[in-house]
């Protein structure tokens, strides 16, 4: 049996780790990413793993009981000096016994089973929603951190530009030492920045190369893609909040786990009622009492007279009520996360709309038209530097805005329960 089981589950293992010990490519796209996670992710593995349970959890309840073999001897005087022939100074017995269940438990038991799987499959697709939405913000936050370390690389070379210039204007007489000092330590606040920024992806690329189950978190990755593109996930983007709570009441997963619980309690509920009715097990068999043969005959009725299985009726029953009650809290909690997704999504995009329209513009200019004048030297040192802050502040904000709108679209998605990949 042990070869058997061996021979069956070491193919599935071997091809399981060797999925998993692909190597992630170099340059990932969105999508590219949420496909190796659903097929090298360990916790959704783990959650696949109980389907097959559950799916032998059903093998098991719907086998019979095993007949019993039994031999017999009795009556055979071993301790006299001449105790005579063996098979003929004896009683000997073969009995051939098998239980019937009763009150349908087979088919019950199979029922309850059943119920089982699809909960274990609501429960991976869930765990499935859950690991895309991961996915996507990891992506979306290495995306974040990359254009954050580009704006601060690019202020870090203008700022490089000035100083060159500023050095020669100051061996040619044309501005003091304390101006060349400020920028220079200017300088080292806008270094800081990209030093920062610099951690801020490595780390995200890190995270993401965990949901990926990835062997090496400190692998060079490239994600390719831009926080000013919107993906489409298939969400219609005018619906409204009654639309996508009534599309994610029926398309979420774990409603469909909290509905089959609360049917696999019933059928578990039926199925305890049902053991509260004894076996009953029927015998026979053959009988030798020296000369004589005969045929042995037993029916055997359990009394059930103090065990009548109250205890696990009752236990059912409260997992019944329980179930109605997880429904209800998934439900609620369902409602809660499409509101606020959709809420966040609505928010952010009059945000981006305003960042991009009141602010970036001017930022942009400003940032410009002094760095312009400051060369021409019709603009001091402060305006500058200022114009700088205030256009790096102003495109870091731009960017966490639209990393933010686009992880309110995600989690949309996920509290609507939509799958579909475009």
């Amino acid at each position: 049996m042990f070869a058997v089981l061996a021979a069956i589950a070491l193919p599935l293992l071997a091809n399981e780790l060797l999925a998993q010990n692909e190597p992630i490519p170099k340059i990932l796209t969105l999508e590219q990413a949420v496909e190796l996670a659903l097929t090298r992710n360990p916790t959704l593995l783990a959650a696949r793993n109980s389907i097959e349970m559950a799916e032998a959890d059903v093998v098991s309840a719907g086998l019979h009981p095993n007949p019993a073999v039994s031999f017999e001897s009795e009556s055979y005087p071993y301790f006299r000096s001449n105790p005579g022939p063996f098979f003929s100074n004896q009683e000997i017995t073969a009995r051939f016994d098998y239980e019937f269940q009763t009150k349908r438990r087979l088919k019950l038991g199979t029922e309850a089973a059943e119920v089982s799987i699809r909960k274990e499959a609501a429960m991976f697709e869930d765990t499935a929603r859950r690991l895309r939405l991961e996915v996507r913000v990891a992506f979306y936050q290495v995306l974040l951190a990359e254009s954050n370390r580009r704006l601060a690389q690019a202020i870090l070379d203008q700022t490089d530009q000035v100083i060159a210039l500023n050095r020669t204007r100051f061996e040619e007489g044309e501005i003091s030492g304390l101006e060349l000092t400020r920028i220079e330590v200017e300088r080292l606040r806008f270094a800081d920045d990209l030093f920062q920024v610099r951690l801020e992806s490595q780390n995200a690329k890190a995270s993401l190369l965990a949901l990926l189950n990835a062997p090496d978190l400190a692998a060079d990755l490239q994600v390719r893609g831009d926080l000013n593109e919107m993906p489409y996930l298939g969400i219609p983007l005018a619906a409204t909040g009654a639309e996508v709570l009534r599309m994610a009441n029926n398309q979420r997963p774990d409603m469909r786990a909290a509905m089959a619980e609360i049917e696999r309690s019933s059928a578990q509920n039926r199925l305890q009622r049902a053991i509260a009715s004894p076996n009953i097990t029927v015998g026979g068999g053959y009988k030798r009492d020296g000369p004589d043969h005969s045929l042995v005959a037993g029916i055997t009725v359990p009394l059930n007279i103090f065990d009548r299985n109250q205890g696990e009726i009752l236990r059912s029953e409260a997992e019944m009520r329980q179930a109605a009650n997880l429904f209800a809290g998934v439900r609620n909690r369902i409602a809660l996360e499409v509101r606020q997704a959709y809420n966040a999504l609505q928010i952010n995009r009059e945000r981006v709309e305003y960042i991009r329209t009141q602010q970036v513009q001017q930022a942009e200019d400003a940032s410009r038209v002094t760095l312009a004048a400051y060369r021409l030297g019709g603009a001091p040192l402060m305006n500058y530097l200022d114009a700088q802050r205030r256009y790096r502040d102003t495109m870091r904000v731009l960017n966490q805005a639209l990393f933010d709108e686009r992880v309110s679209m995600f989690a949309l998605a996920a509290a609507i329960g939509e799958v579909q990949e475009q």
